[in-house]
């Protein structure tokens, strides 16, 4: 009985919360990319540095978050990694000479304005963030 009270409970709590804090990345273009949505395959590939481009658009420029919840949500839900294992794996890529890490910024203000400003720039931040000058991307 303790084992159903206890499961109701994080079910009606913890969940509710757990999925509402998933929801709050949002993808955001300087308005010069002509796409309007992204699928969450080229966002990993974007981001993984498979490619350098998206779909109706040539070249494309992403920025990264340094770190935090905003981050580490964006890794999990579109690239699929841990942030250890996204650095580990630009790290390769890099001394390889297969790449060059994306540009990393402290905050997600400074996320909207570089992507503001930045031709084909993409990026991402909280829901909440205000994000003029930039369009959200709808991710499929």
């Amino acid at each position: 009985m303790k084992k159903r009270i206890l499961l109701f409970l994080f079910s009606a709590l913890v969940l509710p919360v757990a999925q509402r804090a998933h929801a709050q990345v949002v993808v955001i273009a300087n308005p010069s990319v002509k796409a309007m949505d992204v699928s969450k395959a080229e966002l990993r590939d974007l981001f993984s540095g498979v490619t350098s481009s998206l779909t109706g658009w040539s070249q494309v420029v992403p920025v990264l978050l340094k770190q935090g919840p905003v981050h580490d949500e964006f890794l999990t839900k579109y690239v699929g990694k841990s942030d250890t294992a996204f650095r580990m794996s630009w790290r390769s890529l890099v001394f390889s000479g297969q790449g060059v890490m994306p540009r990393s910024l402290e905050s997600e203000t400074a996320v909207v304005e570089f992507v503001a400003r930045t031709p084909g720039a993409i990026g991402y931040v909280s829901k909440a963030t205000p994000h003029e000058g930039v369009k959200i991307l709808v991710v499929r």
